[in-house]
């Protein structure tokens, strides 16, 4: 039974990181049908304006990380009191 323990524990990570991966695809694609079926931007507006956004909150996040005080265990995880 222990031996497959910790098989099972990768698998369900990985379900897990591609679930969250291809639920970001359709929130991207269903942010940028919208925007073109009301023809307020061109399809290819619409892309580089998402890319350029999406990269700028993707480069947001690992230059500039951020902690936040309200999280009960931000402490306890920082070493710091």
């Amino acid at each position: 039974m222990h031996e497959l323990a910790f098989p099972l524990l990768v698998g369900l990570i990985v379900v897990a990181l591609a679930f969250d991966f291809l639920n970001g695809l359709h929130d991207a694609a269903n942010s940028i049908a919208t925007v073109v079926a009301t023809r307020l931007l061109s399809p290819v507006a619409a892309v580089a304006f998402a890319a350029f956004f999406n990269f700028g909150a993707w480069s947001t996040r690992i230059l500039l990380p951020r902690r936040s005080s309200s999280a009960p265990w931000s402490e306890r995880c920082s070493g710091t009191s």
